[in-house]
């Protein structure tokens, strides 16, 4: 069995998560919960929200760079399959950054240190130990868009051509392994995403005046999908609205919505459109009839 193509039907109870920042650890758990799955959690100290341990059978903390304790935590409860979700924002080398003997083997192991290597590098360690690592979606699929308008209206003229520069842009960045969101005004590209994550991309947007602008933001084409898919929220909606964002791309399949009724609303009441496209060309003739 395909761990990336993991129906929900395939799932064994307990289920596993290692936890990050965020809300979208919670959103698992409720929903593995309410399909008669236990959790066993692995929370990130400093980033994992304190709440999840209400939703987990057991909860066992870590620091970055613990995972031996990871994995004897999730096989001691016998956890044959485990989720990543949430992310990791805060690197803390004194209090927060604990290597141990596993995570010096796995590190060692490795030939480059960024972000796709390092997850690549985990989830190896797990699989070895006998846990697979299958896609949050599988749990989340009311969170994942499909193709279509989603709020708002088709592309067309300027905006059109600025959505296919972002695409174009994205691509390239998230290749490159640098981040995933793009954001251009005018025909020029005004903002790309790196270590500072997609609000702070928005947020420098906003010293750059001109017409209405787009944000795109793409999975990285070397992405491993059961992990660090793109995620939105409310506050990508808000913050889109202050820095003059009209419109919102999104790749079909490929990203995560928190909350997405709460989005959709806020976008609305805010005049800015969502489009989920699976391809470039998607952005020219997606409709609202395209959703599926």
């Amino acid at each position: 069995m395909n761990a990336a193509t993991t129906s929900l039907s395939d799932i064994t109870s307990p289920v596993g998560l290692i936890a990050g920042n965020g809300h979208f650890p919670l959103e698992f758990a409720q929903r593995a919960r309410a399909h008669g799955l236990s959790v066993v959690v692995v929370a990130i100290h400093g980033e994992a929200d304190k709440k999840i341990e209400s939703l987990a059978e057991r909860c066992t903390w870590v620091k970055l760079g613990q995972f031996g304790k990871l994995i004897r935590s999730l096989k001691s409860s016998g956890v044959k399959q485990a989720a990543f979700l949430g992310g990791i924002t805060r690197v803390d080398f004194v209090g927060g950054f604990r290597i141990d003997w596993r995570g010096l083997k796995m590190l060692s192991r490795l030939r480059s240190f960024n972000d796709d290597a390092m997850l690549r590098g985990i989830i190896r360690e797990l699989e070895e130990s006998g846990i697979s690592v299958i896609a949050p979606t599988v749990l989340l699929e009311e969170s994942v868009p499909k193709r279509g308008v989603i709020t708002g209206r088709k592309l067309q003229g300027d905006l059109l051509e600025d959505a296919k520069l972002g695409w174009d842009a994205a691509r390239t960045l998230g290749a490159l392994d640098i981040g995933q969101s793009v954001v251009v005004r005018n025909k020029t590209i005004v903002a790309v995403e790196a270590v500072e994550g997609t609000d702070a991309t928005i947020g420098r947007a906003a010293n750059v005046r001109g017409g209405p602008g787009v944000l795109v933001k793409l999975a990285k084409p070397i992405q491993d999908l059961r992990v660090d898919l793109p995620a939105i929220g409310v506050r990508t909606i808000e913050g889109m609205h202050s820095s003059n964002l009209k419109t919102l791309i999104l790749e079909a399949g490929k990203c995560l919505m928190h909350e997405p009724q709460a989005i959709i609303q806020a976008a609305i009441a805010r005049d800015i459109t969502i489009i989920a496209a699976e391809c470039r060309e998607d952005l020219a003739t997606v409709y609202e009839r395209d959703v599926r």
